[in-house]
C-alpha cells in the first residue's frame, strides 16, 4: 500500500558533507542552486548509514527524489562544489 507524498515541508541548504535532518523525514526533492562538477550521495541514518543512492551529478535546478527517510537524512557532498536546498516533511 502506498502512501501520501508529502508535497510541501521545510528546507535546509548545506555546502558541505553533513546532517539535512535528525529525525525521520519524507524527502520531496533538491534544488541545486550552484555547482561546479559537483556530486551528492544521499544516506538514511547518518555518515555510515543506508546509501539510499548511488552517486547523483546533478545539473543546477530542481530534481524530484519523493522518499520516506525512516532514521535521519545525510548528504556527502564531493566534487569541487555543490549548493544545494533540500526540501523535506518531518516525520515519515
Amino acid at each position: 500500500m502506498s502512501q501520501p507524498v508529502a508535497e510541501v515541508g521545510g528546507y535546509k541548504n548545506i555546502t558541505a558533507t553533513g546532517a539535512v535532518s535528525t529525525g525521520p523525514c519524507q524527502l520531496i526533492g533538491f534544488y541545486v542552486n550552484n555547482t561546479t562538477v559537483g556530486t551528492l550521495v544521499l544516506r538514511n541514518g547518518g555518515a555510515s548509514g543506508e546509501v539510499m543512492s548511488g552517486t547523483i551529478t546533478p545539473a543546477i535546478g530542481f530534481h524530484r527524489f519523493p522518499a520516506n527517510v525512516g532514521v535521519s537524512l545525510y548528504a556527502t557532498i564531493g566534487g569541487t562544489a555543490l549548493d544545494v536546498t533540500f526540501f523535506f516533511a518531518a516525520g515519515s
